[in-house]
């Protein structure tokens, strides 16, 4: 059966390499759902958890801070992540994560986008951290 080679990096690392049956994904325009055999694409990705599934089975989560998914079919249809930072949700201490969020939540903060985007990227890992 054909499989997706998935890539997911950011500036600090190559955070996960491996195979999947489907990739799930948010772009900034909505969901996408890859699978083997998936067209070109290219799509810009908004601040969302990236899940790999094996079958019907969720098998991995990714927390994705923006970026870029790109789809490269051929034999193996490839798909690649370039993240602004992605971190596998073990990496993250949901404690601390609650804490920067209640701090963003302040007075004026979300007025400004930055504070928006980086308010998102927290109640992210908040929610699919460890801990």
């Amino acid at each position: 059966m054909a499989r997706l080679e998935v890539h997911v990096v950011s500036p600090e690392a190559n955070v996960y390499s491996g195979e999947g049956d489907m990739v799930v994904a948010r772009g900034t325009d909505g969901m996408v759902g890859i699978m083997p055999g998936h067209a070109p694409m290219l799509i810009e990705l908004a601040v969302a958890p990236l899940r790999i599934f094996e079958g019907t089975t969720e098998r991995e989560m990714i927390l994705v801070d923006g970026g870029f998914l790109h789809v490269t079919p051929g034999d193996v249809t490839r798909v690649d992540v370039l993240a602004e930072s992605a971190v596998l949700p073990a990496e993250v201490e949901a404690a601390t994560a609650r804490q920067r969020v209640e701090e963003l939540r302040g007075p004026a903060g979300e007025e400004d986008h930055r504070v928006r985007t980086e308010l998102a990227r927290w109640e992210m890992r908040a929610e699919h951290g460890a801990g």
